[in-house]
């Protein structure tokens, strides 16, 4: 099989000195041997080496493999391209156009949610403020109801305190003269 090294034809034998003189035994270059010789070793390389053939294939191989691929990526670029332009050309407008529109849209609908939430938000701090005065007004007359209580307590205690030492006194007169009256009837 060939390589890239000298070979042997089949059939020669190398000297056996190590020299690299082949035998004449098979005869001169022009011989009908030499020829038979000869014509053996393409028989031999070209059913048994099969490496040139698989080189060729190979490289004819990678060659369409490279050329079809070059075109799928052309074409894929080619694609992108028409996309990017036309995107750039027709969509890029529209949609900045559509969005300009539902930009004043949606900036109306914000503005009147945020009027509406101000409003509501004014009624809150109005309702509180009401509830927190009543709520004062409130506790300042429920003050005044405790006070006058407390007046009309002081009063009713002053008027129980009067009473009870009215009480205690009449008492006290009272067993001052039982004493007296017991004290009659125990001198008997």
């Amino acid at each position: 099989m060939s390589g890239g090294g000298t070979e042997t034809p089949v059939g020669c034998e190398a000297a056996p000195g190590g020299g690299g003189k082949k035998r004449d035994s098979l005869g001169t270059p022009g011989s009908p041997a030499h020829v038979i010789i000869k014509d053996l070793g393409e028989i031999h390389s070209r059913l048994l080496d099969h490496r040139p053939v698989i080189q060729g294939e190979t490289r004819y191989f990678v060659k369409e493999f490279e050329e079809k691929r070059g075109l799928r990526e052309m074409r894929v670029l080619e694609n992108l391209k028409n996309m990017i332009h036309e995107t750039n050309e027709h969509m890029l407008p529209t949609c900045g156009e559509t969005m300009r529109e539902s930009l004043d849209q949606v900036l109306q609908r914000l503005q009147a949610a945020t009027d509406s939430v101000c409003r509501l938000q004014q009624r809150e701090q109005e309702r509180k403020k009401i509830h927190n005065d009543h709520l004062l007004a409130s506790e300042k007359q429920h003050i005044i109801q405790w006070e006058e209580f407390m007046k009309g307590q002081h009063s009713k205690q002053a008027a129980v305190d009067e009473e009870h030492r009215r009480a205690v006194g009449r008492l006290r007169e009272q067993y001052a003269e039982m004493e007296k009256d017991l004290a009659k009837f125990s001198t008997f």
